[in-house]
């Protein structure tokens, strides 16, 4: 990082992470101003209605939390609400995934227009040079322009989840956590006195939170129930709706009792059921029996709404995906794409890939550096 001062304006979620991100640059000289994003309305709502003062997504106790962290580091706080941002760039297009039977990951999508496209240009207006998040990834700058690399700790790497973000973007970006794992972050945290040097790490969607999910989306989908098949064809129960379902599914698909005789299938009838596919235009969910089942093995995928780091796709050859964030790397190969398919790409796998799901991203790597990547729409099971 260059030794220059800077007006940095970093991303406070109240959390740990984008804490000691800012504790970072003010110890490194620069001047710091911190934002808090709200990016959704409901949630306060959700707290009313609950009539114990508590929501599932708390976005109120974070900003508490970030104010918290501010005062402690001696920096001005700013918050901001995106919502309706996030709601026209981020929760339509969620909501059009599930309603076509695909599962997307508006994580990726909040990254590429919110976090550091409505929240960048909101930086610029104050004045700023570069934004900081408290992300597990790192930047660095070649001749060729900037390259997205994996954050060092493999356990928290974040770069699947930015994959989308742009040289102009990467250009005006720091993640100053990159370089250390979550165990320093936490210790630094510790050491200065911040409040959330202890505070648990936020899993799942931020909208949603803690709640249940099919709840959730209950709120927002049309549901038609509809039969539940297995890999024969027999009607085996009965789904509520396609679009509450995922490949690879496991747990919440309600026929746990129900078990074809061994016998007849070559298998265990004790081995448990996975969602396998969607039939949207018979509104029918097939289920499969066993995790290696081949109906939830893969070699091959195709994805479209590609997006490179670079400004354009990498040569074809060997390199290596995630089809689903903390996957190891898989190798594999990018096949040479026709003149005309600049948003689409194919890649062939060494081994299996497991439930790769339409609506999931495929990212693509070279080494430690991540090249891009783009939505899943087709696989072609064993």
């Amino acid at each position: 990082m260059s030794a220059t001062r800077r007006r940095v304006v970093v991303g406070l979620s109240g959390g740990v992470d984008s804490a000691v991100s800012a504790h970072l640059l003010k110890q490194q000289g620069h001047e710091v101003i911190g934002v808090f994003m709200k990016n959704w309305e409901d949630d306060d709502q959700d707290a009313d209605a609950s009539g114990d003062g508590t929501s599932y997504c708390s976005s109120r106790q974070d900003f508490l939390d970030a104010a918290s962290v501010a005062d402690v580091l001696g920096i001005d706080l700013e918050h901001v609400n995106f919502a309706a941002d996030y709601k026209d760039r981020v929760f339509a297009d969620f909501l059009r995934e599930y309603q076509a039977g695909r599962t997307p990951n508006p994580d990726v999508l909040c990254n590429a227009e919110i976090k550091f496209k409505a929240f960048l240009d909101h930086a610029m207006r104050l004045g700023a040079e570069c934004i900081a998040t408290g992300h597990y990834a790192r930047v660095r700058e070649r001749d060729s322009g900037f390259e997205l690399l994996k954050g060092l700790d493999p356990l928290k790497d974040q770069s699947y989840f930015l994959h989308r973000l742009t040289q102009a973007q990467l250009a005006k970006t720091l993640f100053p956590v990159g370089e250390l794992p979550k165990t320093e972050v936490r210790r630094i945290a510790a050491e200065i006195g911040l409040p959330n040097a202890r505070k648990k790490d936020s899993t799942g969607i931020c909208f949603i939170g803690e709640r249940p999910f099919r709840e959730f989306l209950n709120r927002y989908l049309a549901h038609t129930p509809g039969p539940i098949k297995d890999d024969r064809g027999r009607v085996i129960g009965e789904h509520v709706g396609l679009s509450f379902y995922t490949l690879g599914q496991r747990k919440g698909i309600g026929i746990g009792g129900i078990k074809p005789r061994g016998a007849e299938r070559g298998g265990s009838e004790h081995e448990p059921w996975f969602t396998a596919r969607k039939d949207m235009a018979a509104n029918t969910l097939y289920v499969v029996q066993g995790h290696d089942h081949p109906w939830l093995q893969s070699l091959v995928l195709s994805a479209d709404n590609a997006s490179w780091v670079a400004g354009q796709a990498p040569t074809a050859g060997p390199f290596s995906a995630k089809t689903r964030y903390r996957q190891a790397d898989a190798p594999c190969d990018l096949a040479a794409s026709a003149p005309d398919a600049t948003d689409r790409f194919e890649l062939r796998f060494a081994t299996p890939q497991w439930a790769a799901t339409p609506g999931q991203s495929a990212v693509l790597y070279d080494g430690e550096v991540c090249l891009g990547g783009g939505v899943i729409a087709h696989t072609q099971p064993l």
